[in-house]
């Protein structure tokens, strides 16, 4: 089974680092996935949810607002300016990151679309995590 390394970085810290099977990405021009050796690029991103495929076939949901992805074929590095993490292990600290990352949303996009778009993708990863 063939992973890639995924980083994500915040200007206070990693929020992600490790490995993973795939990883959904919101890019300025579209959603897009990565597996491993995928074609070497860089993009900005725009607000949404990362979800990334670990090597267990779980799922994992990050809230990004905005940043640069590089991807090549070993490796994919998002550095966002801001992150929220969509776990938990009580309804209350689920319930918590999911208004977290509804604020950060919030902070990063003036596009009501957008903020709809990635409010309900949050609900729809949050009822996974109930």
């Amino acid at each position: 089974m063939e992973t890639l390394q995924l980083q994500i970085m915040t200007p206070t810290g990693a929020i992600f680092d490790g490995e993973a099977l795939s990883v959904t990405i919101p890019g300025e021009e579209g959603e897009f996935g990565v597996l491993p050796h995928h074609a070497s690029l860089a993009t900005l991103l725009q607000a949404g949810v990362v979800d990334i495929e670990m090597t267990d076939k779980s799922i994992e949901s990050i809230v990004v607002n905005w940043g640069v992805v590089q991807v090549d074929e070993e490796k994919v590095l998002l550095l966002v300016d801001g992150a929220v993490p969509l776990k938990g292990d009580s309804e209350s600290e689920i319930a918590k990151a999911i208004e977290d990352a509804k604020s950060l949303v919030d902070s990063a996009s003036d596009s009501s679309a957008a903020i709809a778009t990635v409010s309900a993708k949050i609900e729809s990863a949050a009822q996974q995590l109930i």
